[in-house]
């Protein structure tokens, strides 16, 4: 668990991160959800799926975790009920953000991989059901932060705060749990993508060399480019994603690793001049960034939609011209 960081960055950094990252996510929601630009199929509903989670992972980690945190360290969020179901809802969030990363890159290799397994596999039926059950069990899976947290103080017969029970570092079955949540996210989506992304380069690689053999043999034609040219910029779409992923994580899961291996605590307080502490709330950063980003990500790779971001700028300004020559 990471204690609320104190300090003029943290303070300036996650507001800045809400600005930028609660309308984009919504925006892309919306725009995709409507179902008039970017992928069709199962592909849309990853898209508008991570989308939705990722906007959850900026309301609940950091609006109402860190801002919360750092600006209104007394209010009604900080009552122990309410702490610990946002403390649950905060890692279940950034679980099924992780996870379905994964289930797209996953969907993305069958689709370019496995052309027979294509057919039933890369499918909205098989989609639907994938995101169902990689948001059940995220918070199946996060319940049990929620019963391994208590009061700090109780006042006027009202418990305040959060803190981990005594009996979760003496506790072997709470200690198996440690071990599994940190498996569970960041241990293997990391390496999960990272295999994935792997073995489709290889793919692709060697459909490339076959095609353009066969192309050298006269035996191509410009239907064929055409097709290439469309894989093209879902195959950009899906390493841009996948590839910030594992970017944003890298340090998260280095300090990980370093803390389980070295059997340390994780760090407390604001003082970033403790390497360990800096480190820690870097990764910590950083992994929140990557919900951020994706928004733009689609934008960048997508030019319809592209389009309907920049008619969605336009038209409240049409509005506010027209109102004002009247």
């Amino acid at each position: 668990m990471h204690e609320i960081p104190k300090g003029l960055v943290f303070a300036i950094y996650y507001p800045v991160l809400a600005v930028i990252g609660v309308p984009a996510n919504l925006a892309v929601v919306v725009i995709l959800s409507r179902r008039r630009c970017g992928p069709s199929g199962c592909i849309t509903y990853y898209l508008v799926s991570m989308g939705v989670t990722d906007f959850l992972v900026m309301v609940t980690a950091v609006i109402l975790n860190r801002i919360a945190g750092i600006y209104f360290p007394s209010s009604f969020l900080s009552i122990t009920p309410v702490c610990r179901f946002r403390a649950a809802l905060n890692m279940a969030a950034i679980d099924c953000s992780a996870w379905l990363t994964v289930a797209f890159t996953f969907d993305r290799f069958i689709a370019i991989s496995c052309q027979q397994l294509k057919i039933k596999y890369c499918t909205e039926k098989m989609a639907s059901c994938v995101i169902g059950i990689v948001t059940s069990l995220s918070c199946i899976k996060n319940i049990f932060i929620y019963l391994q947290l208590e009061h700090r103080y109780i006042i006027n017969n009202i418990p305040w705060f959060c803190v981990i029970k005594a009996i979760y570092y003496t506790s072997p079955a709470w200690a198996a749990y440690d071990w599994i949540r940190s498996i569970l996210n960041p241990f293997l989506p990391f390496i999960l993508i990272l295999l994935l992304n792997a073995l489709t380069v290889r793919h692709i690689l060697v459909a490339n060399r076959t095609r353009q053999k066969l192309r050298n043999k006269g035996n191509g034609d410009n239907k064929s480019d055409q097709e290439v040219e469309k894989r093209r910029k879902l195959i950009v779409l899906l390493f841009a994603i996948s590839g910030s992923f594992l970017l944003l994580y890298l340090l998260f899961f280095v300090n990980i690793l370093y803390v389980r291996s070295a059997n340390l605590t994780y760090s407390a307080g604001s003082n970033l001049q403790n390497s360990t502490l800096f480190i820690e709330q870097s990764g910590y950063m950083l992994q929140l960034l990557s919900s951020c980003i994706n928004p733009f990500i689609y934008a960048m790779t997508q030019s319809k939609i592209r389009h309907e971001l920049k008619n969605g700028v336009k038209y409240p300004l049409i509005i506010i011209i027209k109102l004002c020559k009247f």
